[in-house]
Formats: structure tokens, sequence, C-alpha cells
């Protein structure tokens, strides 16, 4: 496992080590979505909001 900060509350955050590029995980602390987004270092940002298409 590595570790890293949440980037919405700052939390620090514990990564299992098999966790995969675009990977979606959760922040314990303020429940965010995080999505990976580097692997060497592991970098999060906030997961994009899914949308709906309404058929279109």
């Amino acid at each position: 496992m590595s570790g890293t900060v949440c980037p919405e509350c700052d939390a620090a955050l514990e990564i299992p080590a098999d966790v995969m590029e675009n990977e979606l995980i959760a922040c314990l602390d303020c429940g965010s979505e995080l999505e990976v987004i580097a692997l060497d270092p592991v970098q999060l940002e906030l997961a994009p909001e899914v949308e709906e298409d309404w058929g279109e």
C-alpha cells in the first residue's frame, strides 16, 4: 500500500498496491469519489459526475 491525500479534504489515504489507473476509490473521511489519474506517484482527482443522457 502507498499513501496519498484526498484532493477534496486533505485526509491521508492508503492506496492498495494493485490499484489501476482510472480506478475509482472513495475517501473514507469526506465520502468523495476519486479517480486514480496517475500511478507513479499515485495522483487522485475528483471523479467526474455521471450525467444522464435522457436517451440522446
